[in-house]
């Protein structure tokens, strides 16, 4: 007797990243600051936010050594993997928003390329997918 698989998952992960200089747009979804500061010059109103989750921002002492030097990236995003590790509620937020759509992390830095809203992008992109992974796991096994 054959039983009857669970359905799988065909929602893929949409997160977006932008400086929250940039203008609002319709397709943005929902909005979240992920600094530990607030950006200076920019009022609520200009930065319609729907969250701003100050406390997933690497620690101040992380943030003064990574000093945005790209050398340090790779290392960076290592070190704020593992305080992220610790508090893993954090990224909570995140989850929720992306069950009802796309979610758009927003930033200050200048340097779109070494931010901590690019190393979550990563880590959010790598939990879904080991997620999807034991999904399916689970699907071969049941």
């Amino acid at each position: 007797m054959k039983t009857a698989k669970r359905p799988t998952s065909s929602r893929s992960v949409s997160v977006a990243l932008k400086r929250v200089y940039e203008a609002p747009a319709k397709g943005d979804g929902t909005r979240i600051l992920v600094d530990r500061l607030w950006p200076r010059g920019v009022s609520k109103e200009k930065a319609r936010l729907d969250l701003w989750l100050r406390d997933i921002a690497p620690s101040d002492d992380l943030r003064g050594w990574f000093a945005h030097d790209p050398k340090r990236w790779v290392e960076f995003k290592r070190r704020y993997r593992a305080e992220l590790k610790g508090r893993s509620g954090e990224l909570q937020p995140i989850r929720d928003a992306l069950k009802k759509g796309k979610v758009t992390l927003l930033f200050a830095a200048h340097d779109e390329a070494h931010n901590n809203a690019v190393a979550l992008k990563e880590m959010i992109g790598r939990r879904e997918r080991a997620a999807a992974r034991r999904r399916k796991v689970a699907d071969r096994l049941s």
